[in-house]
């Protein structure tokens, strides 16, 4: 157990690789009650919202969900998050989670530029779950029957249990299925002493968790992201909805619709290495010996059996394939640029199959 974000979090159970591999084979759980859950809701909260992200939230349905960025007057990336369409026909209302380390910042800055006529609420009484892997959706069937049959990637719904509400979004941060689970904290322990009742579950730590999303190429806020990162340069583009990139109007976009058109001078990349020798955060990149670029994520991936990093490279050296050198203990490491995600993701989409 390890301190994090005002919480004792745990690193791993039985072994980081162990509880990897289980995720990626069976159903993993993963306690994120650290994260910050907040719901904005009010006339013009839609509106209000993309004054501070550049998501178009007006062409989001209820019961839907969009990755976002919460993005600074100059552009910069303040925090990564996901925006939940919760209200409905009489009311507008907007469910979101936050990273647990910058949740303290993102709503003194939400509270600061937002109206005050929105309701704002901070919920400190809710646990939130995530339920990763391919049997995930046939172990939480087990105790919310049909839940998979109603809800694909990227969709949210509610389910009563033990006379409570429980908020169930199809979406995770591992690259396979699986869910997020808003409830009650005082219900949290009997809803995952139910979940671990199935052979198919089994609790996952930070370790694990760190390793599964550098597989699949996701970014985590304060390593790959930060206020000195842009959406461009961050290779998140695909948070930039087409409505805003016409429009405009949300912070930065003057530069980062600039960045868009020219292209930016570096770019979040993946990098590949031969040997066991993996680069970690903060070694430098060279081409030859001009430096070229920073290691922001690095670690060993255990379904491919080979190092991985993720890297901010100069723009000309970040097309696949390109040859590389990361520097590690005065060593130089080749490594290769290559596309992400490292391992394919393995989403439950609308209308896929079974």
């Amino acid at each position: 157990m390890v301190p994090f974000a005002g919480y004792s979090m745990p690193i791993q159970y039985e072994g980081i690789v162990a509880e990897h591999n289980w995720t990626r084979e069976h159903a993993g759980l993963f306690d994120v009650s650290h994260m910050g859950q907040i719901t904005i809701g009010g006339a013009g909260a839609g509106k209000a919202l993309e004054a501070l992200l550049p998501a178009d939230l007006g062409s989001l349905r209820p019961g839907r969900i969009r990755y976002s960025l919460l993005l600074a007057e100059n552009g910069g990336i303040l925090d990564d998050l996901m925006v939940t369409n919760i209200g409905g026909e009489e009311e507008e209302a907007f469910y979101l989670v936050v990273n647990g380390a910058t949740k303290s910042d993102d709503i003194a800055h939400m509270r600061a530029n937002l109206p005050e006529s929105l309701a704002f609420t901070y919920h400190v009484e809710l646990a939130l779950l995530a339920l990763q892997g391919p049997e995930a959706a046939a172990a939480l069937d087990g105790i919310l029957p049909g839940l998979s049959d109603d809800i694909a990637f990227m969709q949210s719904t509610t389910r009563s249990w033990n006379g409570a509400e429980l908020r169930i979004g199809r979406s995770g941060y591992t690259g396979e299925d699986g869910y997020e689970i808003s409830l009650p904290a005082s219900l949290a322990e009997d809803f995952v002493t139910a979940l671990l009742a199935d052979e198919r579950v089994r609790p996952i730590g930070l370790g694990a968790r760190d390793s599964l999303r550098l597989e699949a190429g996701l970014p985590l806020y304060g390593h790959d992201l930060s206020p000195q990162t842009d959406p461009v340069s961050a290779d998140l583009t695909f948070a930039l909805s087409k409505k805003r990139r016409e429009n405009g109007g949300f912070p930065g976009a003057e530069r980062i619709l600039g960045l868009l058109a020219e292209g930016p001078p570096s770019k979040r990349v993946g990098l590949t290495f031969d040997g066991r020798l993996p680069g970690r955060e903060g070694a430098p990149v060279f081409a030859g010996e001009r430096a070229v670029g920073t290691v922001t994520s690095g670690g060993f991936a255990p379904t491919l059996g080979r190092p991985i990093a993720m890297a901010y490279v100069t723009a000309e050296f970040t097309s696949p394939g390109t040859g590389l050198e990361v520097e590690v203990r005065g060593k130089r490491l080749p490594a290769t640029v290559t596309p992400m995600p490292f391992v394919p993701h393995r989403y439950h989409r609308a209308g896929a199959r079974k």
